[in-house]
């Protein structure tokens, strides 16, 4: 079954927008060709290594704490808060407690 995206003009409730699935609450909201919007939910203490993405990325701490890990140093992220990072700037994400993200993707 395809995951459900949401057409432009569409309400979108982050705090239950994937609860149509079974495990796994992380999800993309919207992808396009220009841009992608997506949930990432984290439990306390899960870590994702280091990656980088190639346009420009908004990460937006929803609920949560999480430290974002770049090459300049850590960025400790509470909800509320949001980090913009350039193009293909290498990051982690690792969560201390149960998290929601909303990450922006914007692709070049």
């Amino acid at each position: 079954m395809a995951t459900h995206h949401a057409a432009p003009g569409e309400v979108v409730d982050l705090s239950t927008w994937a609860n149509d699935l079974p495990e796994e609450k992380s999800k993309a909201i919207v992808k396009t060709g220009a841009m992608e919007l997506a949930r990432l939910v984290l439990s306390a203490g899960r870590e994702m290594a280091g990656h980088r993405v190639e346009g420009p990325l908004v990460v937006h701490c929803l609920s949560g704490r999480i430290t974002v890990t770049l090459a300049s140093g850590e960025r400790l992220l509470s909800a509320g808060q949001l980090l913009y990072l350039q193009p293909r700037e290498s990051h982690a994400v690792r969560a201390h407690d149960e998290s929601v993200v909303l990450l922006t993707i914007v692709f070049p």
